[in-house]
């Protein structure tokens, strides 16, 4: 690799970096204006509006949130308040208590709160629901989705954390290059780094006391919830021809989290 080309992708790296931590930066930003309005709050601003207008205001909350799930992007609290909610801030907790109600008893869908510091909701299966759509992390439909799943993967067999080096290494093994671009991911890096980071996929995060400066990938708060390690397991048992049980430490973890979320779903029934 020639001189230029390793100036390039460190800088392509820092510039990833830097736009991840400005973007949660503005995430607490934005979202420190608005105040959760207490319950006798929202009951008397429920008092000033008819059923229809919140009925109204709860559908266009469900449309923006549909929306957004197509490109599997997290909806922030203050893009809600601010695009959607707008006049209707006293009645917010009404509004999203009756959205979530909607995404189940319609689309078999939960709205989770995954980060409760920044207030961001993603769309996950409701487990409980026959209408329950199959992950599109654990049943790819798109190339990306095959990427994160590799991902997720290595991430998982090998203890919950990755070295970023170890990452690209392994991709470059099954000919995806993060340094150079792929005919369907385009620019890896900054689809794993940035977009899949943006996703609540995974977390990329610094290593401390490392120099030269390194970093590390997780699962996470989205894949904690959508993906299933029982299922990576068997996958790939089946890729090495192996027995998932083989894997011991790696197969009592997916198990008791199987375990620990039929046990959490069952109370809630």
């Amino acid at each position: 690799m020639t001189q230029r080309k390793r100036l390039s992708n460190v800088q392509s790296s820092s510039q990833s970096k830097r736009q991840s931590n400005s973007f949660m930066t503005q995430e607490e930003d934005e979202d420190a204006t608005f105040t959760q309005p207490s319950t006798s709050q929202v009951q008397r601003g429920l008092e000033k509006l008819t059923a229809a207008q919140v009925d109204q205001k709860t559908a266009e909350v469900v449309q923006y949130i549909l929306v957004k799930d197509q490109k599997k992007i997290p909806v922030r609290r203050a893009d809600l308040v601010k695009h959607v909610i707008k006049d209707y801030r006293t009645v917010y907790p009404e509004i999203i208590k009756r959205a979530m109600l909607t995404f189940e008893q319609v689309f078999g869908l939960k709205l989770v709160e995954i980060d409760s510091k920044n207030h961001m909701y993603v769309l996950v299966n409701n487990l409980d629901a026959s209408t329950a759509r199959p992950s599109p992390v654990e049943r790819p439909s798109n190339p990306k989705m095959g990427l994160l799943f590799v991902i997720l993967s290595v991430i998982f067999m090998k203890g919950g954390v990755v070295r970023e080096n170890l990452m690209w290494n392994t991709l470059k093994k099954l000919r995806v290059d993060p340094g150079q671009r792929h005919e369907e991911f385009g620019d890896v890096r900054k689809v794993i780094t940035d977009e899949f980071v943006r996703q609540r996929y995974l977390e990329y995060v610094r290593v401390p006391h490392t120099e030269p400066v390194e970093y590390e990938f997780r699962w996470g708060q989205r894949s904690d919830m959508e993906v299933s390690k029982a299922q990576i397991l068997e996958f790939m048992g089946q890729l090495l021809e192996q027995d998932p049980q083989s894997w011991t430490q790696q197969y009592r973890e997916a198990h008791s989290t199987a375990s620990s979320s039929q046990a959490s779903s069952s109370n809630h029934r």
